[in-house]
């Protein structure tokens, strides 16, 4: 390997908890991190981790962390060979990756020219059918809702319909027609939320799979034509289109389904030249056993944990290898699961509403144990800014099996995590853990939605008020009959 390819320091171009992720990694490879922050971020977990930090502006992510022109010169100023993304922010930004290249840093990702391409829902539709990767039956580029009407009737496509932001990506511009009188007025809705959020209102129309099955295969490549998969993750527990539970391997695939998905997923990743880490996510027809291509993520995932766990890999330390020139040392005979894994978001929200939830975290007790394993992005007394993604913490737990996997989740939520201050998701979490059905497999990308009066139902999020109650009891009793045996 060259000298000029060496990175001895990184800039994280990220907060929270992938900004930590990274910096882990890049400690375990002897790289000196750089973490960037905004000023209420000052104090926060990732800036404490990193062994340098730079200010990169005020609270808006415009003014700070999608900054671009403000990283690229704090990498440079503090002398970094290289940036990693982590995920969200800039991390599919190929305009960001040719910023970093230009200013002669080594982009930790796959080629700007591969993120731009796949960032386009309608010409990556088009590259997975060229490359004979099965697709959704849709319309590509809607103008009119007479263009959905021609279109349904000519291909003989009944409702319920799916109207997405080609640009689009976590859910957003995405809007289920259930009749004819609805399309007009969600195509405006679909066109007004894409324009908002992604500042292009391209929109295309796709058959709506019901009950659905969420799976995605991750790959990784090397600068040399090597591409292997790390086999599958099953992602179909979401609310609001977001995934909030993953797990690896998939319930919902047999060996045959699971090696043909694995290597349809390398086969476009061949067709795409593409290196570094990366996702392919397919929609799972669960009737018919059939699988259809949805989206690349050309970045680092939330859920690469889980991957990681059952693999035993390091795949933020791989790409850091890619990006260095250096060959994928292993091929893919070399790879193989052998534990069950499962990951939960620890989201900062309400539990029934799934509003944000913001403010001081008073209490942090994190699990421990066999079969455990934290990423987190805060600590305790460290505040939760209202201003950027609601993700505090990844709570994975492993086993021999399935069974095994969810019994250590099990414990991780009731006997190990607790979080004071701010509301978190856990009791919902808790709640679909044991639920019956996602016991047995049986759940499709609407398991919340169908199930939510039930999970809500089974809610006890203890208080202060307990605590407070506890204490008392113990005063009670130490007065009322003296000095006891336990003290």
């Amino acid at each position: 390997m060259s000298g000029e390819r060496e990175i001895r320091k990184v800039l994280i171009a990220n907060r929270g908890v992938p900004a930590v992720r990274v910096t882990h990694t890049a400690r375990d490879k002897n790289i000196k991190t750089v973490a960037i922050y905004s000023t209420p971020d000052r104090l926060a977990y990732h800036v404490l981790s990193a062994d340098e930090a730079i200010h990169v502006g005020e609270a808006p992510p415009h003014d700070s962390y999608l900054n671009m022109e403000k990283i690229v010169k704090a990498a440079l100023e503090s002398g970094c060979q290289a940036i990693h993304p982590g995920w969200g922010f800039l991390a599919e930004n190929a305009n960001f990756a040719e910023m970093v290249e230009d200013a002669g840093l080594i982009w930790i990702g796959p080629p700007p020219q591969v993120i731009r391409l796949m960032g386009d829902k309608i010409r990556a539709k088009k590259i997975a059918q060229k490359a004979n990767v099965p697709t959704i039956p849709g319309l590509l580029n809607v103008n009119t809702h007479e263009d959905i009407v021609k279109w349904m009737a000519e291909e003989d496509v009944a409702f319920p319909i799916l109207i997405k932001a080609a640009a689009g990506g976590g859910g957003k511009g995405m809007v289920k027609v259930e009749s004819r009188e609805e399309i007009p007025i969600a195509l405006e809705k679909a066109r007004s939320e894409a324009k908002k959020s992604f500042g292009d209102d391209t929109l295309l129309v796709e058959k709506f799979i019901e009950h659905g099955r969420h799976i995605e295969v991750q790959i990784l490549g090397d600068k040399f034509g090597h591409i292997v998969h790390l086999y599958e993750r099953e992602c179909t527990i979401q609310r609001r289109n977001q995934k909030i539970l993953e797990e690896a391997p998939s319930p919902s695939l047999d060996e045959d389904l699971r090696n043909e998905i694995c290597f349809t997923a390398v086969r476009l990743a061949r067709e795409l030249g593409y290196y570094s880490a990366g996702t392919v996510e397919f929609l799972l027809d669960p009737k018919t056993k059939k699988f259809y291509f949805l989206e690349v993520n050309t970045r680092l995932q939330v859920e690469h944990g889980v991957t990681e766990l059952i693999t035993g890999l390091d795949i933020v330390s791989l790409m850091f290898d890619i990006a260095q020139d250096k060959k994928l040392p292993f091929s893919q005979e070399d790879i193989y699961p052998n534990r069950h894994a499962i990951e939960v978001r620890i989201n900062a929200e309400d539990p029934r509403t799934f509003n944000p939830s913001f403010g001081t975290i008073t209490r942090l007790e994190i699990p421990h144990g066999p079969g455990i394993r934290i990423a987190s992005g805060i600590y305790e007394g460290a505040d939760v800014p209202p201003y950027y993604d609601s993700l505090i913490m990844l709570l994975m737990t492993t086993g021999s099996d399935r069974r095994e996997a969810i019994r250590v989740m099990d414990r991780a939520l009731t006997r190990g995590l607790r979080v004071e201050g701010i509301k978190t998701i856990q009791p919902l979490l808790l709640s679909i853990i044991r639920h019956s059905e996602f016991v047995a497999g049986n759940f499709s990308t609407k398991f919340i939605e169908e199930h939510y009066n039930e999970l809500i139902s089974t809610f006890r999020e203890r208080t202060t008020d307990d605590e407070v109650l506890k204490i008392a009891r113990y005063v009670a009793e130490i007065s009322a009959l003296g000095p006891q045996s336990w003290m």
